[in-house]
């Protein structure tokens, strides 16, 4: 009689045996400690589907992973069998990162809350007994740190309750963190000192500067930026040149804004205008008049020459300085083919 193989016999036998409900719940009778068996209500045992284990891993370990219902909510049994000739040093780390990853599961499954997930490894291998410790902090090698990192609540930096003369002794950090701590203020102008103070120590790079100041265009809710950039840039010699730019790009924003606004009100009034008249030409000549009041409005509003010119003229100049170009095509409303085209003359 010929013997029949599988590829991988161990795994074979070990799911054929656990996969059925009653001998789970018989091993985990046996195995679960007491205060983790009492939580469990092992009639509800169910088989999930999926693996944890490397894929590298595969010919040497084993895992299967049971729902069940435990008075803390829905939890996880996660069993592991390792069946390779040498035990693995880390498997207590590698038992750590697949109860994350039936975590993480349990998660992108649409519950709120982590589950409870005890993982069991069962050891048959030739040597015995199992030679390494399950406890996964003994992975590290200085245990006494990792316990102390790792079985504490993680350091928590809240800028939000940081007091601004403090931060200001945060050398590098300062800017960043006072900014960030008042990105949702409408008067910025009440940090100009500290600003100006903390860009005086010559800490940070142009770049630095030019990233930190567009953040704060972006996401902040001060009233007059272009103001406070300016009046920021008049008293900081190395970085004047790059804010300037900066508050060119914003006022340049402005100027496009009024230009369009006045041109489009313009025609809104020719519409409404020639439609009042009645006939096809009152309501053209209406519409003419008011794209003419509409572009004289904004080129009024904007007092620049050359509406395009002056936009790509500012626009070479942010980009020169550093600011990126999704940026500059906010500020300057220049479309992808004229940005491409700034350096061809």
């Amino acid at each position: 009689m010929s013997k029949k193989f599988t590829p991988t016999p161990h795994d074979a036998v070990f799911k054929q045996f656990l996969s059925e409900k009653e001998t789970a719940k018989d091993f985990f009778d046996i195995w679960l400690p007491d205060e983790i068996k009492a939580l469990c209500d092992l009639d509800s045992l169910k088989v999930e589907s999926g693996s944890f284990v490397d894929s590298e891993m595969k010919n040497y370990q084993s895992d299967i992973l049971y729902s069940v219902k435990t008075e803390k909510g829905q939890g996880y049994l996660y069993l592991l069998i390792e069946h390779q000739s040498t035990p693995d040093k880390l498997m207590a780390w590698r038992l750590m990162r697949y109860s994350m990853a039936a975590m993480q599961k349990h998660l992108e499954a649409g519950h709120k809350e982590l589950p409870l997930v005890f993982p069991i490894l069962f050891y048959c291998g030739e040597k015995s007994p199992h030679p390494y410790s399950t406890d996964w902090l003994d992975c590290f090698s200085g245990r006494d740190i990792a316990e102390k990192i790792y079985t504490k609540p993680f350091k928590l930096v809240d800028v939000t309750t940081l007091d601004d003369g403090e931060i200001m002794q945060h050398k590098r950090m300062a800017l960043l963190e006072l900014i960030q701590k008042h990105i949702r203020r409408r008067d910025m102008a009440e940090l100009l000192n500290s600003i100006v103070k903390l860009l005086s120590y010559n800490y940070y790079t142009d770049n630095q500067v030019i990233t930190m100041f567009n953040y704060l265009i972006q996401e902040g809710n001060a009233e007059q930026p272009a103001k406070l950039i300016k009046e920021i840039a008049r008293q900081t010699e190395k970085h004047e040149g790059a804010l300037m730019n900066i508050a060119q790009g914003i006022r340049e924003e402005g100027i496009q804004q009024g230009i369009q606004q006045g041109m489009q009100q313009g025609i809104q009034q020719g519409i409404q205008q020639g439609m009042q008249q009645g006939i096809q030409q009152g309501m053209q000549q209406g519409i003419q008049q008011g794209m003419q009041q509409g572009i004289q409005q904004g080129m009024q509003q904007g007092k620049v020459e050359g509406e395009k010119q002056a936009s790509m003229k500012i626009a070479r100049q942010m980009l020169e300085s550093g600011m990126d170009r999704q940026s500059v095509m906010k500020f300057t409303s220049l479309n992808d083919t004229e940005m491409s085209n700034l350096f061809k003359d």
